[in-house]
């Protein structure tokens, strides 16, 4: 699986210690769900907003409500100092920011894992979307200093302004 994973430090200044949200985030059928599950802490996703009793069930008139959910769902873990990560498209930096700034209430360190791999989506996003979600993809910032370089992943370390 094609990744790349940024870490930001705490707001002490410190490599990342202690309890972490970690961020995935990738185009539908990247690889998003699967590389959170390799990851042994509580995972929610946006997606599981529409997860019932018969199945997925998307309604795109809930869809705030469901990143809502998900942001409220990863606070509850910080604030019981459990790690947590959450997978979600995050295509724009702006839609990370309410995660990086609840990293800072709760004295978390943040990681940020980018997914480009190029599977089925497990949730039949059409085509249509994908490229409208290419379209409106932000990077992530260059003025990230390198901390180490394992063999498939880029690992960066910043303080978050």
């Amino acid at each position: 699986m094609k990744s790349s994973i940024f870490e930001f430090k705490n707001e002490q200044n410190k490599a990342p210690i202690g309890k972490t949200i970690t961020l995935i985030r990738g185009l539908p059928g990247s690889g998003k769900s699967t590389e959170a599950t390799r990851i042994n802490v509580k995972h929610v996703e946006a997606d599981m907003f529409f997860v019932k009793s018969e199945g997925y069930c998307f309604e795109g008139n809930k869809i705030k409500d469901a990143h809502a959910w998900c942001l409220s769902e990863a606070k509850y873990s910080l604030n019981r100092d459990e790690d947590v990560v959450v997978s979600n498209t995050f295509t724009r930096i702006e839609e990370m920011k309410p995660y990086i700034e609840a990293s800072k209430l709760y004295g978390a360190s943040l990681q940020i894992i980018e997914c480009k791999g190029d599977y089925l989506s497990e949730h039949d996003v059409p085509e249509a979307t994908i490229e409208i979600m290419k379209r409106r993809w932000e990077e992530l910032p260059n003025d990230l200093k390198v901390y180490s370089t394992p063999s498939h992943h880029t690992t960066r370390h910043h303080q978050p302004a």
